[in-house]
């Protein structure tokens, strides 16, 4: 294999919401086939820096696979054709000399384009901020071993924890929903003896929330198989059911309360 790739690029460019945007085609040549995705990005950025064009946004940070930054659309794949990779863990030695690679954003109501292959995600911060979180109370910190928490239990937490929030899960979804981000970022929480007293008030809020802006889920799959951390459907069976106790057990509250 060459130790470097002729490539043709087509990417999204768009400068903004309200623009229509289309596709342009560039040439990258001399692509180091040990190069991640995104740093043969950042070799076409400087070459159009060179000729005084506009570089192509696109959203990374940590480019290590943990921040969930990254994300878009490789020849109609979310984060591309390697499973269980995002994007920017991608590498160049993936692809052959010659290939044609299609760049776009996300594609889902819910995530609006900022510009180019940037998209505004503030869909699912909304529904973290709806209830995201565990209360607890003030004071000395309490003993490591003090709460006991069954082996099984904290593995499936941690299972659920995994999810970066890239959005991979919406975008590769046909009715864009979000029951896969919502359903994990809800368990990692909802399982912990921690996560029991706002158990189904977060249930019920968090999955309205998501509601609002994504579509349903109808058990199509192709949210974990783009999952970059083969984050399971399982999690959505469970986010199901709790969303049906919390509708009875909410209520129970309320008339209680009246």
């Amino acid at each position: 294999m060459s130790e470097t790739l002729n490539l043709k690029l087509r990417i999204w460019r768009q400068t903004g919401p309200d623009d229509l945007g289309g596709f342009a085609e560039y040439d990258a040549p001399g692509v180091p086939i040990d190069a991640s995705f995104l740093e043969m990005l950042d070799m076409v950025n400087e070459r159009l820096i060179e000729n005084n064009e506009i570089p192509i946004e696109f959203p990374h940070d940590c480019r290590e696979g943990i921040c969930g930054t990254c994300g878009m659309m490789v020849n109609g794949q979310a984060h591309g054709h390697e499973k269980n990779t995002a994007i920017c863990q991608l590498h160049m030695r993936k692809y052959n000399d010659g290939d044609l690679i299609e760049i776009e954003p996300w594609r889902a109501t819910g995530f609006p384009v900022i510009r180019d292959l940037v998209v505004d995600r503030s869909a699912l911060d909304r529904i973290i901020e709806a209830g995201g979180y565990i209360s607890a109370a003030t004071g000395n910190a309490r003993d490591a071993n003090e709460i006991l928490i069954p082996q099984e239990v904290a593995e499936s937490s941690m299972d659920a924890a995994a999810c970066i929030g890239c959005g991979a899960c919406v975008a590769a979804c046909p009715n864009s929903a979000a029951q896969l981000f919502t359903s994990a970022k809800l368990w990692h929480l909802n399982s912990l003896p921690q996560g029991q007293p706002e158990r189904y008030k977060r249930t019920e809020e968090m999955v309205e929330t998501m509601e609002e802006f994504f579509g349903s889920c109808t058990n199509h799959g192709e949210c974990t198989e783009a999952c970059p951390k083969s984050i399971s459907q399982d999690f959505i069976a469970f986010m199901n059911r709790d969303y049906i106790k919390s509708k009875i057990y909410n209520r129970k509250l309320a008339g209680q309360k009246g």
